[in-house]
């Protein structure tokens, strides 16, 4: 016969019993943390309340409570035909509620929250100018940049009209009869003529080598933009040859070129 004290080994209640390693620390681990909220509730019950505490619980209890006859001030506004829940002023058009009670429990003096609020304000402002300020810059710089690819391209453009009037030049000089006097009574015709009448009407080779009075041409020439050296090629082309480099066209005279000619410049033919 087995003790009382004695467990059973065989018995029902000792095989059912949970055996998985680790679960006796749990269990003693959730035990601890049961007794530290405990005793945790036991020590909030037991402290003793700040006074401040104790002055935020009255006035709150205060608050929260409606005034009522012992008050001086709700006296004599029921005298006056007031009734609690009534809206004040003769026709009913004030508030309902007491102004709210705003208790400063900070530090910091008077108007210290107002001054911070200004501050985030100033700081939000300055941050929106910057931003404002960053994006203006961007746009300027993407319309500078629109305004130099566009030039560049009218500067191609006319590069590329100026090289068409000096190819046009070279070759309606070289064709142009001009006459010869051998004397009196006598006249002949000289066809072409060798040299243009300033340097840069005509295209240079590329390759060909040059003497120090054309490099001083060349300076001279320098000088003048290519809008002006188009405006000049074109004035002449039209006056000696009656040509119009955007029309394409040799005219009869003068006559010819101005009544059917649109113009002397590339926005006249556009």
């Amino acid at each position: 016969m087995e003790e009382d004290g004695e467990e059973d080994y065989m018995s029902d209640l000792f095989i059912k019993q949970d055996v998985r390693p680790g679960l006796p620390m749990m269990r003693r681990m959730k035990e601890t943390i049961q007794k530290e909220e405990k005793q945790k509730e036991a020590n909030e019950k037991n402290r003793q309340k700040s006074i401040k505490e104790e002055e935020k619980e009255r006035r709150d209890l205060v608050l929260k409570s409606a005034l009522g006859t012992e008050n001086k001030g709700f006296a004599l506004l029921q005298k006056m035909g007031y009734k609690s829940g009534q809206a004040l002023g003769k026709s009913g058009e004030g508030i309902v509620e007491p102004i709210p009670l705003n208790i400063k429990t900070g530090r910091s003096g008077l108007g210290h929250e107002e001054l911070k609020k200004r501050k985030a304000e100033e700081k939000l402002e300055n941050y929106r100018q910057k931003l404002h300020m960053k994006k203006q810059a961007n746009e300027q710089a993407a319309d500078q940049f629109r305004i130099r690819f566009k030039n560049k391209q009218e500067e191609r453009k006319m590069e590329g009209d100026l090289r068409k009037s000096q190819r046009a030049c070279q070759q309606l000089d070289m064709q142009k009869v001009r006459p010869v006097f051998l004397g009196v009574g006598r006249k002949a015709t000289n066809k072409g003529i060798d040299v243009p009448k300033e340097t840069w009407f005509w295209l240079e080779p590329e390759e060909e080598e040059k003497d120090e009075e054309d490099e001083e041409d060349e300076c001279t020439s320098s000088d003048i933009s290519v809008s002006e050296k188009l405006h000049i090629l074109t004035a002449y082309l039209r006056e000696e040859h009656f040509y119009c480099i955007w029309c394409g066209t040799t005219y009869e005279d003068s006559e010819d070129l101005s009544s059917n000619c649109p113009g002397d410049s590339a926005a006249d033919h556009d």
